[in-house]
């Protein structure tokens, strides 16, 4: 199919806000122009209270800033590219109230919700040396994020298997696994495929296979998201993940604005996106 007008998003990436990002908001909206999509979305990892896991994250009073840095990349973007605002917000129990007064404070496009396992104030506070019983937990408030109500989508949802890849086994989660997608399956929300997870300790997109075919059996909508935390990387890997999506029974793709969700027909997104030589691919 020829290639056609840009209409897909990367609806996952950072600033340097976050304290672990590189690039200008004005650098993403460029890649993505050149990257041939139609707009990008700024998700930069939300503010926290009381020094909560703040060495990766803005602080609260950053907050201003970081919605008028994506103002202002919308602004330099060129007509018919939009840059929307989002935010990457943290589920943790006990910040429900602390995140719905969040959102509340700007025009948000699109909220993603995620469970960082590796973040010390998770780790004090679930890991109790049962590898087995840590990944239970985590899909436990995978599930608990979705019916929280506070969430768009959820990104990179099998972000656990890099606790301990070496002894990861899908096979041994599976059944938690189905009974935490059903639960989500009955709220509504989305999920995300993250193409960063090629450069993770367990080098392969989240989720993987197995997972990603359990969600389209349950018609869980799909986001697509590069979580770019350097300009180079927007849409990395996208016909790669659209390969995946599609071997996984998926037909239709997502993007939010103004949280409401769009859907695309798969082919028609991977028609409009440019082949990229491979060189160009799997940027860190």
């Amino acid at each position: 199919m020829a290639q056609s007008t840009p209409l897909f998003f990367d609806s996952h990436m950072h600033t340097p806000l976050c304290k672990h990002a590189v690039g200008h908001p004005v650098e993403y909206m460029e890649q993505g122009v050149e990257r041939g999509l139609a707009g990008i979305i700024m998700t930069c990892h939300s503010p926290m209270p009381n020094q909560f896991s703040h060495r990766v994250r803005m602080s609260p009073e950053q907050f201003d800033e970081y919605v008028a840095l994506v103002g202002s990349a919308d602004d330099a973007s060129p007509d018919g590219f939009e840059v929307r605002l989002g935010m990457e917000s943290d589920y943790f129990p006990g910040m429900e109230e602390w995140l719905s007064e969040l959102h509340a404070r700007a025009d948000f496009h699109y909220i993603l919700g995620s469970v960082h396992w590796h973040i010390p104030e998770y780790v004090e506070t679930f890991w109790r040396g049962d590898a087995h019983a840590f990944r239970r937990q985590y899909f436990e408030h995978l599930a608990e994020s979705a019916e929280s109500g506070l969430f768009d989508a959820l990104s990179h949802p099998d972000l656990i298997k890099n606790a301990s890849p070496e002894d990861w086994q899908f096979s041994s989660v599976r059944g938690i696994v189905e009974v935490a997608l059903d639960r989500i399956a009955k709220t509504g929300v989305a999920m995300e495929i993250n193409t960063s997870g090629k450069n993770k300790a367990m080098p392969e997109m989240n989720p993987g296979p197995e997972m990603l075919a359990l969600m389209a059996e349950r018609d869980i909508p799909i986001v697509l998201g590069s979580d770019s935390h350097t300009p180079k990387r927007v849409a990395d890997g996208f016909h790669e993940a659209l390969n995946l999506l599609e071997a996984a029974g998926y037909d239709t793709v997502s993007v939010f604005r103004k949280r409401k969700r769009m859907d695309y027909p798969l082919e028609l997104v991977r028609s409009s996106l440019p082949q990229r030589r491979e060189a160009e691919q799997n940027i860190c």
